[in-house]
């Protein structure tokens, strides 16, 4: 029987998408892409989920497109194809999931599956981890959304040593260019994951999603847009179960309890 090259675990609000091909650095097939994608669907689909958190198995998160499946080189049609039919929507499912996504990466991230942790809202990083564009030393550009979270993570003149170079970016580095959200001694990743997971599911959950769509429409809004988008966004906040009990704790002097709605 072929193990599944991921495998979806669930508590009561918190799902993890573990990708398992741990022997080969959970490097990318098409048919792991399209087990991904499945997933994401059914994990959009359960409201009872608060959270997400993307990890890989074995010691590293993602090295990237399995450069075996190499029978589409010098074929770009084929690899257009890979890249629309697998790449970008996955790319779309993570980014527009309401709940908070939270990559934790475990070791190398490579290539896509680089750009795949920096898709997540919250990117939290073993110290022994990196991050490495290698798209250049096989004479590739940077996919899977790379182009775009580049920039807007580290700024233009870093996202093109990165790209360019293809340098290996150490985790706390990259914690201090601002392309992760934090880099933690190996030894805590789980219990900070953990503790990340609990604070996110008890939030009030309406609102979280709110936040991410409101700062993803940032990027190509101008200041005008933008305010019309948080007086769009904010009633529909005001208007949930969550935000009563908010001010209602407020006043009452007490802890917050939300129920996501």
């Amino acid at each position: 029987m072929t193990e599944s090259s991921i495998l979806v675990t669930r508590t009561e609000t918190v799902a993890t998408l573990t990708l398992n091909r741990p022997d080969k650095l959970n490097s990318l097939t098409v048919e792991m892409l399209s087990e991904i994608s499945d997933a994401l669907s059914e994990i959009a689909s359960d409201e009872t989920l608060r959270v997400l958190v993307i990890t890989g198995a074995g010691r590293g998160f993602c090295a990237g497109q399995d450069l075996r499946q190499a029978g589409s080189i010098g074929d770009g049609r084929a690899v257009r194809n890979v890249i629309e039919r697998h790449y970008n929507p996955i790319i779309r499912q993570i980014r527009g999931l309401k709940m908070p996504v939270i990559a934790a990466v475990n070791g190398i991230a490579a290539g896509a599956g680089a750009n795949l942790a920096l898709a997540c809202d919250l990117v939290v990083a073993a110290e022994s981890a990196s991050f490495v564009q290698a798209f250049c030393r096989i004479g590739l550009i940077p996919d899977a959304g790379g182009t775009y979270f580049l920039p807007r993570l580290v700024g233009h003149a870093r996202a093109l040593g990165l790209a360019l170079l293809g340098d290996s970016l150490e985790a706390k580095k990259a914690a201090d260019w601002g392309l992760i959200w934090q880099a933690v001694p190996d030894a805590a990743l789980p219990a900070t994951i953990d503790e990340l997971t609990q604070r996110l599911a008890a939030a009030p959950t309406m609102a979280l999603s709110l936040i991410k769509q409101a700062l993803n429409a940032s990027g190509h809004h101008s200041l005008e847009q933008q305010l019309a988008t948080e007086a769009e966004l904010q009633p529909l906040a005001a208007e949930t179960e969550d935000f009563q009990e908010g001010i209602l704790a407020f006043l009452e002097k007490r802890p917050a309890k939300f129920y996501g709605r």
